[in-house]
């Protein structure tokens, strides 16, 4: 760890003194990722959000302070309804496992039937009537509708017996907290998400571009684990085996528990939602909340994956906190898959309350504008900042004191990435290695993973003609940004000049949006999230973009915002404490010198 922390320092970042107030009150406090261990509660949004006003970090917004406020009141209840949870999974738990045990005696006693009924057969001599028989009545499968209704009715009799499911107990409505960039909308998210640490079971945060990798990823497994088991049909279960039937008998159970699991699976999303928020590893008692950053609905494909986990979560009570630039009935603009996207919307409105952030002021751009910013922007891309920015890279390793080296490093569904320069935690790229290749969001989560610091050179000023350049920028941008890491930039222009075209045209060309098909082979509207076909790779086919101008303009706007902001001494003292290079080193220092303590205590 303390490696890591020197790294840190020597890009001139705050000392840990600087830094201790920022601890517990940073706007900027957390990722899906685990948090240091503090004995102390962490306080509620509205107490750490008056605490940074109260600094003079943050200027004071009524509608900032009215979320924070309704933050709380959630968390309050979150903390009964924890308790409701945990009981109705001790309840839900119990009720699958005696519905399981009644479902096997049910199949049991069908299968001595069959049994019976094939001994008889054998004991009458009549193979001619017994083939007939066996021919209108196969013993080994069952298929189509009478294999359907075979299965209705062992659940109809289990109802009876074990009686129907527990119910869910009501949970407290979430929020849908919507507004403009810079607003404050992910601040706020965040504080919730960090105060609700210890008060609930199961929480999740995610960006979009990470919630759809990871369902796609889900998806994935599930249709492989199908494959897979689709090629094992031959072998029967252990506890098939040792039964005391003939094989005949055996195949029919063995067929009949195929048959359940096919229908418990027949609608995908539900079976990924089931695993999005719980880890497998551990119990599933207690509630759960889904902090989602940034909801969108860019594509088809969106809008289902985003329709079924959703629904699916709120209906099993999964309390959702999510943010967004629009209200939810103005996700959809383009009508796409509107049927779909109509269940969606009830969702949202029967489960969560919505609310504005309704400030016109990018508190991201307030913030970098009162504070002495440390210089990571150089531009333009004369020698004089092209030397400053070589400087800052050659003095960063220098100061690490160890070479510099190519490596490869994992991403999502098997792929790699090839890393030209990195160091100790720091690498550098150019903007045409990063943006100008088929590569995406998988990709980019993956260098914010492994490496704090990031040093990209030679960014162009946007324009349509690179626009598939600009978009896997933004989408560099979003994850830099949410994993905490710090930016290194050599560019064209200033950061409000990058957006705004060049002579070869503006980069908000509407009527391009409007008119843009797609082609085979054509960079435009490539899939930024996860590009790439199922093949020997691994990897998912490609989800089309369908981003519309004006949510392009949302995304450009927010990239800049996020930009500015990333030079603030307030961005990189966070980006020290939860960058996840730094909690993970944290974590394993604390547990080393818990066990030292361990170890002292049981000696002593």
């Amino acid at each position: 760890m303390s490696r890591l922390i020197s790294s840190f320092r020597s890009l001139g970042f705050a000392s840990p003194h600087r830094a201790s107030s920022f601890r517990l009150t940073a706007h900027r406090l957390c990722s899906d990722h685990p948090q240091p261990s503090t004995p102390n509660i962490i306080p509620g949004p509205l107490t750490q959000y008056k605490n940074l006003v109260k600094e003079g970090q943050l200027q004071f917004d009524p509608y900032q302070e009215k979320v924070a406020l309704e933050l709380d009141n959630l968390i309050e209840r979150l903390v009964q309804y924890e308790k409701e949870m945990e009981e109705y999974h001790v309840k839900l738990a119990k009720w699958e496992e005696d519905r399981e045990n009644e479902r096997r005696k049910l199949l049991l006693k069908e299968a001595e039937d069959k049994q019976q009924r094939s001994e008889v057969f054998d004991k009458s001599h009549n193979r001619f009537l017994g083939r007939w028989l066996d021919r209108k009545k196969p013993v080994n499968v069952e298929t189509g509708v009478g294999k359907w209704v075979s299965y209705l009715n062992r659940e109809k009799k289990l109802d009876l017996v074990v009686g129907k499911c527990p119910v869910v107990p009501p949970a407290p409505k979430g929020l849908y907290i919507y507004g403009n960039v810079g607003s404050g909308k992910t601040m706020l998210m965040d504080m919730f998400y960090n105060a609700t640490k210890g008060i609930v079971t199961h929480r999740r945060r995610f960006h979009f571009h990470e919630a759809m990798l990871e369902i796609n990823e889900r998806m994935h497994k599930v249709w492989k684990n199908e494959v897979q088991e689709k090629s094992m049909q031959s072998s029967i279960a252990n506890w098939i085996i040792s039964l005391p039937f003939d094989t005949k008998v055996k195949e029919w159970i063995a067929t009949e528990e195929s048959y359940k699991e096919n229908m418990q699976m027949k609608n995908i999303l539900p079976a990924v939602a089931d695993k999005f928020l719980v880890d497998q590893k551990s119990d599933r008692r207690g509630a759960s909340i889904l902090c989602f950053d940034e909801i969108q609905t860019v594509d088809v494909f969106a809008i289902v994956a985003l329709s079924g986990i959703i629904s699916r979560l709120l209906s099993t009570g999964t309390v959702l906190v999510a943010t967004s630039n629009r209200a939810p009935s103005d996700l959809n603009q383009d009508g796409m898959q509107w049927e779909i996207f109509l269940k969606l919307l009830d969702k949202l409105e029967d489960h969560c309350e919505t609310v504005l952030i309704g400030s016109e002021t990018d508190y991201r751009r307030l913030l970098s504008q009162r504070s002495v910013n440390l210089v990571t922007y150089f531009y333009p891309l004369n020698s004089i900042a092209t030397k400053k920015f070589e400087n800052v890279w050659d003095e960063t390793v220098r100061k690490l004191g160890e070479p510099v080296v190519s490596e490869t490093i994992s991403v999502m569904f098997g792929r790699t990435l090839e890393v030209p320069e990195s160091c100790n935690g720091v690498a550098k790229f150019t903007f045409e290695y990063l943006c100008g290749r088929p590569v995406g969001a998988a990709d980019y989560i993956a260098v914010a993973k492994n490496y704090h610091t990031v040093f990209v050179s030679d960014i162009p000023m946007m324009s349509m003609r690179i626009r598939d350049k600009a978009r896997r920028f933004i989408i560099l941008i979003d994850e830099l940004y949410n994993h905490h890491c710090c930016l290194y930039c050599s560019a064209a222009s200033s950061i409000d000049e990058l957006f705004q075209g060049t002579e070869e045209g503006t980069l908000f060309d509407l009527e391009s949006f409007q008119f843009e098909t797609e082609t085979e082979g054509s960079k435009l509207r490539r899939d930024v999230l996860a590009e790439g076909n199922i093949g020997s790779g691994g990897a998912p086919a490609g989800i089309i973009s369908m981003l519309s101008g004006k949510e392009e303009m949302f995304a450009f706007r927010r990239a800049v915002s996020r930009l500015v902001e990333m030079q603030t001494p307030f961005y990189q003292e966070g980006a020290r404490l939860y960058h996840p290079l730094f909690q993970a080193a944290r974590n394993s220092f604390n547990t080393r010198n818990m066990k030292h303590a361990t170890g002292l205590a049981t000696n002593a």
